[in-house]
Formats: structure tokens, C-alpha cells, sequence
């Protein structure tokens, strides 16, 4: 029976060695964000369920690293078909575990597919290079090795597609994954996943979930840093637990993979194609309720149609429908937590007692916070500054004169994950892309443009790192091996 029924709420338990594993400690309420309504009890985890799950993978690492790369293949395969039958469960458990409208959820579950499908072809990537030596008769052979056991933490927003990404890249390079899902939504940032490889066939102890209650992941973690089976610890979430996590990585010497937040600006020129550009920022700046590290947080337009792009988004952010996710028609859910609206509500109404004016949206019903735009926004307002990221329905849209005033003001933040260009002339937009310094720059698309095969990740305080095939950079060691066939010359 599926760990979701969407009947009533259900128990979980961790996922250990191949098997559901009951849990050393209680359990805790995982509520839905709408109504509070309880959607599931879950494993209250330990230090001690935390290790086993560490000690399951490190047992299996060695004959999965060894396995043929067509029998890897076939399981990630078997994993992406059981992801597309399970389409409709996975959204209504999406919608009522982290608020997701059945768009967002729809849009991770086709990612999700295509990244597993796209992982499944890259154990016959090229394994290594032949390098020239110059002693005589030496051939030097460079070949990349799996880690062993890789840690890795997943966010609630986004949760199902963030949690492959968190766990299948390092598996598909032959390591071995124990993963802690955020306490907010630990089915869909994980268990549903154990379930899915689990009916894929996976080997036991490739891949492993412990969970924990709200105030106890530090202690839980904690395992990941003193173990020395754990290789690499692979993190999704805020700038400001990442600088913790790697304060304490730094001291045990492991490595850590960051994708982290982002201010993701948008630049609409003089010559943009207006309509197309309404379409790209509403979708980038208000899927998932603004809740996403990608979403678009400022728009820079070209004065000359600054009014026009004003009037006409306002009208199309209107229409988008606000209410219960489980609701195909919704668009935008309810927040995660009751903080999230507090900390949105702040902000739009410190940008606005400074002078901002309002043009849409700056209410809330319930946890349900109504897309907004502010314009004319002062550069000492919190939301416009870029220091610390609004995560939520906010956008706001600066007029411009000058576009190399403008690119500064784009990349005056800490951030450096995604940006996007607006322009009919698409020489004039790569040209723009060159001077963003960032992981990821489109030009006329949204900064929340995602495909399974590209590479995702950020520069400056939005992390390091990349997803796709890149990603055997950090999850794979590189190896010298050197053979000689004619008598070594030595000093002495």
C-alpha cells in the first residue's frame, strides 16, 4: 500500500537498508499549510536511526559503485515509469503536504521523469582521459571514482523534483544516499521517493530516509558531519543555514554541494515583445506562491514601456485564481507557514510606509497571501535591497533609463543563481548575458526556466555546485593512475 492514500492522514516510518524502519523515537504532526489539517504522523528521528541509515549505506557502496552502468540504467528507468503512473497521487499529495497547485506539482513531476531518464545514460559518460607524460614509456590515466556515502538535506518547497535532485545525481555516479527531508514536508521530500526506488528494485542501503521533528535536525545532522563514511554533504535551502552547515563541514573536512536562494532579476528592454514578457514574469516570479529559489523578485523595464508592461502584468496577476491547491484551476496555494505570511505582510508594508505604491495583491486570507506588485519601491525598502531573500508572492518592478545602471543595480545583491533578458534582438540580449554574474542567464524565458539535462546552480552566495551530467564534478573524485614501461631515471 502507497506510504499516501490520500484517504485520511497516515503513519510513516524511515526507510533503512531497503526495508520501512520503525523509529528508535515518537513521532510528530505533518500538517497541511492550508487548513492545518493533519496529513501524516511521522518518524521522530535519532541520532541513532540516523547512523544506521549511514552504516546501511556505506555496506552498500561497494557493489553499487561496481554495478554495470546497463543494470543502473534500467533501474532508473523502472524508477521514471513508476513516476508517471503515479502522476495524480503525487499531485494531490503535493497539494495537500506543501500547498502546491496541481501546475507546480505537474511541473516537478515532468521534471523529475526527464531527470531520471536522463540518469539513466550517464553511467556510459567517459570515465576518465589518457594524458601525455613526459617521462619515456609512462602512460597517465585520469578516472573518476565515486565519493561512498552522500548526505544530503531537501527543502519542503519544490520538494519532490529537489529531493531527485538531492539524492539521484550522486546515485547515478555510483554513491550511496542517506537523506534527511525538511520536517515540513517529509513525504514528499523523500519518503515517497524510498517508495518509488524500493518498487524500482533498487539494491537495499543505496538509498536512505530519516526524518526528524521540528528542533532536533541539528542533533540528527550532527551524525553527518562526525561520520567518517560520509563523503559529501549535499544541501538545498537558505544562504543563512548553508554558512552554518559549512562552518561545521569546514571542521570535519568534507566536501558540500550548495544550491541556495536567489533575487533573480529580470531586465524587459525597449524592444521587448510585451506580451511575452507578461506571461515569462508572471509565471517566474508567482509559481508556487514565490516560494521557489528561482522565482523572479525584480523586474527592470525600459521606461518607454514601463506603463504599458505595469498595467498590463497588474491585469493578468488579477486573474490568477487564489484558493485550495487540490483545486486544478488554483494557482496560487497557501504559504508554508504562518511566519512565511508574516514576513511577505511586513515587507510589502515597509516598502509601501516608505512610499511604494501598491498595484496589486498586498492582502492575506489565512495563509493565503495574494500575488503583489509594488512599484516605485525606495532603495532602502527590505524588499527591493536583495540582502535577504522574500520568499513569496512579491514582485517588484523598477522603471529604467540606463541599461548599464540598471545591470548594476540587478547584480548589487549577494545573490548570483538566475537572471533573465527580455529583447527581440537576441544578439543584443547574449551580449547583456555576458556581463551577469550569474549560474544561469536566459534570454526571453523565465529565470524559472528548468530542463533536467541543463545545469543548475549559482554563483556568489547562491551556492556552488551544478545539476545534469555536471554534477560528476562533485561527485566523483579524480584518480591518477600511471603505468611505465621503461626503467625509471632517479637523482640518487
Amino acid at each position: 500500500m502507497s506510504i499516501f492514500t490520500g484517504s485520511g492522514p497516515t503513519r510513516t516510518t524511515h526507510f533503512i537498508d531497503g526495508a520501512w524502519t520503525e523509529p528508535v523515537g515518537p513521532t510528530f504532526p505533518v500538517l497541511n499549510p492550508l487548513n492545518d489539517e493533519l496529513v501524516a504522523d511521522a518518524a521522530a528521528g535519532t541520532a541513532a536511526d540516523m547512523q544506521a541509515a549511514i552504516d546501511a549505506a556505506a555496506a552498500a557502496f561497494p557493489a553499487w559503485a561496481n554495478l554495470a552502468p546497463g543494470a543502473r540504467q534500467q533501474l532508473f528507468l523502472r524508477a521514471a515509469d513508476i513516476v508517471d503512473r503515479r502522476h495524480d497521487e503525487l499531485v494531490a499529495l503535493m497539494a495537500v503536504e506543501g500547498g502546491a497547485s496541481r501546475a507546480f506539482s505537474s511541473f516537478q513531476i515532468r521534471l523529475s521523469s526527464a531527470m531520471l531518464r536522463q540518469a539513466a545514460g550517464w553511467g556510459y559518460l567517459p570515465a576518465g582521459d589518457v594524458l601525455q607524460s613526459d617521462a619515456p614509456g609512462r602512460t597517465a590515466m585520469v578516472t573518476r571514482k565515486p565519493l561512498g556515502v552522500v548526505a544530503g538535506f531537501t527543502p519542503w518547497n519544490g520538494a519532490f523534483y529537489l529531493a531527485w535532485r538531492t539524492f539521484l545525481l550522486p546515485m547515478a555516479f555510483g554513491n550511496t544516499t542517506v537523506i534527511k527531508p525538511s520536517e515540513l514536508a517529509p513525504i514528499s521530500a523523500g519518503l515517497i521517493h524510498a517508495e518509488i526506488l524500493h518498487e524500482a528494485g533498487f539494491p537495499p542501503g543505496t538509498f536512505n530516509v530519516v526524518t526528524n521533528a521540528p528542533g532536533d535536525a541539528a542533533s540528527v545532522a550532527e551524525v553527518f558531519f562526525e561520520s567518517p563514511a560520509v563523503r559529501c554533504i549535499n544541501f538545498t535551502g537558505s544562504d543563512k543555514t548553508a554558512r552554518i552547515l559549512g562552518e561545521r563541514a569546514g571542521r570535519a573536512l568534507k566536501r558540500m554541494v550548495l544550491e541556495l536562494g536567489g533575487f533573480n532579476p529580470v531586465l524587459v528592454l525597449d524592444d521587448a515583445d510585451i506580451e511575452e514578457s507578461i506571461k515569462a514574469v508572471t509565471f517566474g516570479a508567482f509559481l508556487h506562491q514565490g516560494q521557489v529559489c528561482m522565482n523572479s523578485r525584480k523586474v527592470y523595464v525600459h521606461r518607454s514601456v514601463h506603463d504599458e508592461f505595469v498595467a498590463r502584468l497588474a491585469d493578468r496577476v488579477r486573474a490568477l485564481k487564489v484558493g485550495d491547491p487540490t483545486d486544478p484551476s488554483v494557482i496560487i496555494g497557501p504559504l508554508i507557514t504562518d511566519s512565511a505570511v508574516e514576513q511577505i505582510d511586513e515587507r510589502v508594508r515597509d516598502a509601501i510606509d516608505r512610499g511604494a505604491t501598491l498595484v496589486t495583491g498586498g492582502r492575506a486570507e489565512g495563509r493565503i497571501y495574494h500575488p503583489t506588485i509594488l512599484t516605485n519601491v525606495p532603495s532602502d525598502a527590505i524588499c527591493t535591497t536583495g540582502a535577504d531573500e522574500t520568499f513569496g508572492p512579491l514582485l517588484v518592478i523598477e522603471a529604467f533609463d540606463d541599461l548599464d545602471t540598471a545591470l548594476r543595480d540587478a547584480q548589487s545583491t549577494p545573490y548570483g543563481l538566475s537572471a533573465s533578458i527580455m529583447t527581440r534582438d537576441r544578439a543584443r540580449g547574449f551580449d547583456i548575458a555576458q556581463r551577469f554574474d550569474a549560474g544561469i542567464v536566459h534570454v526571453n524565458a523565465p529565470t524559472m526556466a528548468s530542463e533536467a539535462a541543463l545545469p543548475v546552480g549559482g554563483v556568489k552566495d547562491s551556492g556552488w555546485g551544478r545539476s545534469g551530467h555536471y554534477a560528476v564534478e562533485d561527485f566523483t573524485e579524480v584518480r591518477l593512475t600511471t603505468m611505465s614501461s621503461h626503467p625509471g631515471r632517479y637523482p640518487f
